[in-house]
């Protein structure tokens, strides 16, 4: 088994295998054992056993607070979708009675925008811009697997009453962060105040992602396809229409590095042709998205100022957050109009 650079923190491939035994799982040694990089918090680690490739997912060695129950959620998420057609990992097994929580799923035949465009993608601008629709169409597909099958799951009851208040509190909890002056954020409560005066009436409960980007979506290597949706760790029974906002919000700002991507016009009215829900309010979503990403990025701009993250990480994610609110700003003054 290959470990060298392997940050494996408390992984004891001995028992994996044990386990795996115990799933009737293809037997044999663990080999190529390597990290899977990428923003996630959570360790992720390729091996292969019996012939088949796996990935394995577990808390780090020292955890965070809900770091084992995000991991059961996902599973639980994961388990249900296997059997839809939205594009996800493939879960194989998961042991989620035990503390820590793992699973394992099959690897993802796909790439990540982010780290650059491969062919035939880089000089196909029909297929980048197609790339666009199918972000779009994946979402759709998401918002159409019945909630019931996840009974618990969220708190679908009021969902979009609590999202100015919980969010509000939580900017307001920075306050006690030694150091920071408080929010210097333009359009706030003007934002806070048109959030709730146009807040939806009523919304029809589904799956959400809720951390729907570029960045968090693996593109097949030989089209424009969607092969998965992946970090699931923010997923919850809500509103769908909030992940399309949170694609809204943050396109095409994390998107530069695909040009020719759809326009968040097409984008929105694409989806509404691959959906049966009530679009006239899209506008709210996107600026509720800009809102919450935007109180959320603050969040590590105070951390700075109390010398708890880099100061200049903090100084670029004040910046997005201002950037976030003028884009909120522009969304409700109808730039995305009445779909």
């Amino acid at each position: 088994m290959t470990s060298t650079h392997i940050d494996v923190g408390a992984i004891d491939f001995g028992a994996l295998a044990a386990w795996m035994d115990a799933q009737a799982l293809p037997a044999g040694p663990i080999t190529a054992a390597t990290p899977v990089l990428g923003g996630t918090q959570n360790v992720m680690v390729r091996f292969e056993r019996g012939g088949v490739p796996y990935i394995l997912r577990r808390p780090p060695q020292h955890a965070r607070q809900k770091s084992n129950e995000v991991l059961r959620r996902e599973a639980r998420v994961l388990a249900v979708l296997k059997d839809t057609d939205v594009p996800a990992p493939r879960l194989v097994a998961a042991q989620t009675e035990d503390e820590p929580v793992f699973y394992l799923m099959e690897p993802v035949e796909g790439f990540n925008p982010s780290t650059g465009l491969p062919e035939p993608h880089a000089h196909d601008p029909a297929i980048r811009h197609r790339m666009g629709l199918e972000a779009a169409a994946a979402l759709a597909e998401l918002g159409r697997v019945d909630p019931d099958r996840l009974p618990g799951f969220g708190r679908p009851e009021g969902f979009l009453e609590r999202q100015v208040p919980r969010w509000l509190k939580e900017l307001d909890s920075y306050g006690k962060l030694d150091g920071y002056p408080g929010p210097d954020i333009p359009h706030l409560a003007e934002t806070a105040e048109w959030l709730e005066r146009h807040r939806p009436a009523r919304f029809t409960p589904g799956l959400m992602h809720g951390d729907y980007h570029f960045a968090n979506l693996m593109f097949a290597h030989d089209g424009p396809r969607v092969a998965a949706i992946v970090d699931w760790e923010m997923c919850t029974v809500g509103d769908p229409l909030l992940d399309l906002g949170w694609l809204l919000a943050t396109w095409p700002s994390n998107n530069g590095h695909v040009p020719g991507l759809p326009s968040p016009e097409e984008l929105v009215a694409y989806y509404a042709a691959l959906s049966e829900r009530d679009m006239s309010a899209i506008d709210w979503y996107a600026v509720m998205a800009c809102f919450k990403l935007g109180i959320v990025l603050e969040g590590t701009h105070a951390r700075a100022y109390a010398g708890k993250a880099p100061k200049n990480i903090g100084d670029l994610l004040h910046a997005t957050t201002l950037n976030l609110f003028e884009r909120a700003k522009d969304f409700t003054e109808g730039l995305l109009g009445r779909a």
